[in-house]
């Protein structure tokens, strides 16, 4: 009996044995189990939140088209019957509408498509119209002028000087020559500024430096250098940077910090998303300007490359960029992470960046940026107009609204520049991977080796 027992348990392992090594058959009607010996399971694919690869070109203009469309019937130049302009969802003049011009500028350099051209040119032209009737005293009473004529602080003339001054070269015939004036005027000689010369404010402390001020004042001063031929607003430009380097960088993160008042003896570090991308957009601008072999022109693209670096190292795994950029538990916000798409796909289109190494990261950051496009153009997630401050909780709940314009200009950037690069490289899906190559591999397979 025993042995009978022993024999009955072997042959129970061996069918236990055998049905543990034979694949189970599916049930009829049903689909095959997917398993490594039937499917080369590394090219499934994975349940990305965002539409993780190459972007197609007309996908990229269709969004841009649709940006268009919204902002062109929220910001009406037109007077009405009445004489006056309607008032849409956004400012004609505000610092996010300087960049939001410039934008349209490089998406018809991109795109050829005259459409984005006439929407600067036409708000430009009544802009400058606007202006002159005051000037010349023809405007009637108790009209106030569109256009700031008097500055008061950098929002109200940097971004929008440069805006002007990229139309007026490559359009003579517009009359932005006088407000261009004003503005850099105002910059150069007029602004609030630290005993050494930095660029700075009275608020919300004392003597306070706003990397924000990076971008509000500095690459009009190196554009107005180029449009001039003088020298000394170039060196302005690069002096400036250096001033706000010493400030505001912080070199163990590859970094800057929003905020800096001369009274602290401890300046905290809240690494504010926009903010950087307000720098690193403003040494995209500068290096544009400024000739090659310009003094300090390595310096700044120095500076840039060790920037980029740090921001690549702080991408999250859906794209974006953080709010506080540093800190994971912080939303993911759209306006920093268009900047930062745009700004490293200019370098790798510039040669500044190798493409290997940071062309996948444009790419992905602009496919994050895809997602809050909506079907009417609008761009969602973008943090509302933003303050300073020395604690985190203003920063983590700070409102984002599709009505914030800080994201328009940066969005319409990213895709034109992304549109560039996709025709200067050849990046492909390789191992599911996004990679980039110097030459069209488009008739090799998902996976594949370069000699």
């Amino acid at each position: 009996m025993k042995r009978y027992l022993l024999i009955l348990a072997a042959a129970c392992a061996l069918i236990a044995g055998s049905n543990a090594c034979t694949p189970k058959q599916p049930a009829e009607g049903t689909a095959a189990v997917q398993n490594d010996s039937n499917t080369p399971l590394h090219l499934l694919q994975p349940d990305y939140k965002i539409p993780y690869g190459v972007p197609a070109r007309e996908d990229v203009k269709a969004a841009l088209d649709r940006i268009l469309k919204f902002v062109d019937k929220e910001t009406p130049w037109q007077p009405g019957a009445d004489g006056t302009v309607p008032r849409g969802a956004f400012r004609l003049t505000s610092y996010e509408w300087g960049v939001t011009y410039a934008a349209m500028l490089a998406a018809a350099a991109s795109t050829g498509d005259k459409a984005y051209t006439e929407y600067t040119y036409n708000r430009h032209a009544f802009l400058a119209a606007d202006a002159e009737e005051f000037r010349e005293g023809k405007a009637p009473e108790g009209k106030r002028p569109t256009v700031t004529l008097r500055p008061r602080a950098l929002d109200d003339c940097g971004a929008i000087c440069v805006s002007m001054i990229k139309d007026q070269v490559a359009h003579p015939e517009l009359n932005l020559r006088p407000l261009i004036d004003l503005y850099a005027d105002y910059i150069m000689n007029k602004e609030f500024r630290l005993q050494d010369g930095t660029l700075a404010r009275n608020r919300p402390q004392l003597n306070t430096v706003w990397l924000d001020d990076m971008f509000m004042g500095i690459p009009a001063l190196a554009w107005y250098g180029k449009l001039t031929g003088d020298k000394k607003y170039y060196d302005e430009a690069v002096r400036q940077i250096r001033l706000f380097k010493e400030k505001m960088w912080v070199p163990e993160k590859n970094l800057f910090r929003h905020g800096w008042v001369e009274a602290m003896d401890e300046h905290p570090a809240f690494h504010w998303g926009r903010a950087n991308g307000w720098a690193v957009l403003t040494m995209c601008d500068v290096l544009d300007a400024l000739p090659q072999d310009y003094p300090g022109r390595a310096e700044v693209l120095d500076l840039y490359r060790k920037h980029v670096k740090g921001l690549c190292a702080l991408q999250s795994g859906e794209g974006f960029w953080h709010q506080l950029l540093d800190r994971s538990d912080s939303y993911l916000e759209s306006s920093a992470t268009a900047i930062y798409a745009y700004c490293i796909a200019h370098g790798v289109c510039e040669g500044w960046l190798n493409p290997l190494e940071y062309g996948p990261a444009a790419l992905l950051a602009w496919d994050a940026v895809s997602t809050v496009i909506d079907e009417e153009g609008m761009v969602h997630g973008t943090c509302v107009g933003t303050g300073m401050a020395f604690d985190p909780t203003f920063y983590y709940y700070r409102p984002v609204s599709p009505y914030a314009a800080h994201a328009y200009g940066p969005a319409i950037f990213a895709g034109a520049e992304v549109i560039r690069l996709l025709e200067k490289y050849h990046p492909q899906m390789n191992d599911s991977a996004i990679q980039f190559y110097y030459e069209d591999f488009s008739d090799k397979g998902p996976i594949f080796s370069v000699k």
